[in-house]
């Protein structure tokens, strides 16, 4: 891997690749006032709606990318991901927009919105007993078919993707202070981390995980990607088991520190997003708030704040069931 990867003419490229076949979300200020004394003496906060992308997130746009990247044999052999959230949804609209075959292997307990969501977009769904099995039958299914893994994260096409975000994110806020962002296997922060801090060197990245989905905490206080013995959150978009070197080594040249947080703070920013904002949010969209009104609320002083609301694709009725009475 380049020493600077993603570069700027990098960035750029990608950003052209994608023009006008994604959507180019928008930036809100959180002025409103169920947010008064939130966020401290921050001096601006603002929330990156990335959850109005095409497919419900940010991985439309890396999916995008890598499937555009495919050689003609590997367009007509297919795409093969394993994922119960947003990465399946991404690969099937991406790959459906580019006509290209896309399989999904799924875990059964899956939300029946993401399921239907894939099949409505033409793909292929198998679903299997957990995540587990899933990577397996995507290696083996990948390895006897000759098709393409489109990996939820670890890979060049899906930092560029994230990056593209983080310029978008720059572009709107120049004089931004710190940036929040959620994080589950690392492609996400470390793209976005890449393109703020070449316009924007002093900006605090800041990455958020939930206790029991910490892998890229660990890896950071052992100087090395590992794995966690298991997941245990309910935001499975955050639920990655390891993290992985390649999306590892971006984040940890270019992300400023990392915070855990309670799967409660995060149901918490979901009825605010939900009371305050009207957006229906799942777990891992609500985490950069969660953080930003919790263990980061006094480091926020004087600063001018973005947090991502990175995707939310879920159900009615599993959101009724982990909100309750909230």
């Amino acid at each position: 891997m380049q020493e600077t990867f993603p570069t700027p003419d990098q960035i750029r490229s990608a950003r052209d690749a994608i023009e006008g076949k994604i959507i180019r979300t928008p930036m809100l200020a959180l002025k409103q006032d169920a947010f008064a004394g939130r966020f401290g003496d921050a001096r601006s906060v603002s929330m990156k709606l990335e959850l109005f992308q095409h497919a419900g997130s940010f991985k439309a746009r890396g999916n995008l990318l890598g499937i555009d990247r495919l050689s003609s044999a590997e367009r007509d052999a297919g795409v093969i991901a394993a994922s119960g959230g947003n990465h399946a949804l991404a690969v099937s609209w991406a790959a459906a927009r580019q006509n290209v075959c896309a399989t999904l292997v799924m875990p059964k307990a899956t939300d029946p919105l993401h399921i239907e969501g894939c099949r409505e977009a033409g793909a292929d769904v198998r679903l299997v007993d957990d995540i587990a099995a899933a990577f397996d039958e995507m290696n083996g299914t990948a390895e006897a078919e000759g098709m393409t893994i489109m990996h939820p994260f670890e890979g060049a096409h899906m930092t560029l993707g994230a990056a593209t975000l983080g310029a978008e994110i720059v572009a709107d806020l120049p004089d931004i202070d710190c940036m929040v962002v959620a994080v589950g296997g690392g492609g996400l922060i470390g793209g976005v981390a890449a393109a703020i801090r070449q316009a924007r060197p002093e900006c605090e990245i800041i990455g958020v995980e939930p206790f029991g989905a910490d892998s890229m905490s660990r890896s950071f206080e052992q100087g090395e990607a590992v794995r966690i013995g298991k997941v245990d959150t309910i935001a499975d978009s955050l639920g990655s088991p390891a993290a992985l070197p390649f999306s590892y080594a971006v984040a940890r040249r270019n992300v400023s520190r990392l915070v855990r947080i309670e799967d409660s703070a995060m149901l918490n920013a979901m009825a605010t997003m939900r009371d305050a904002l009207k957006l229906v949010a799942e777990p891992a969209c609500a985490a950069a708030l969660a953080a930003a009104t919790g263990p980061l609320k006094v480091d926020l002083a004087g600063k001018n704040v973005c947090v991502l609301a990175c995707g939310s694709n879920i159900g009615a009725q599993r959101y009724t069931a982990l909100l309750g009475d909230r």
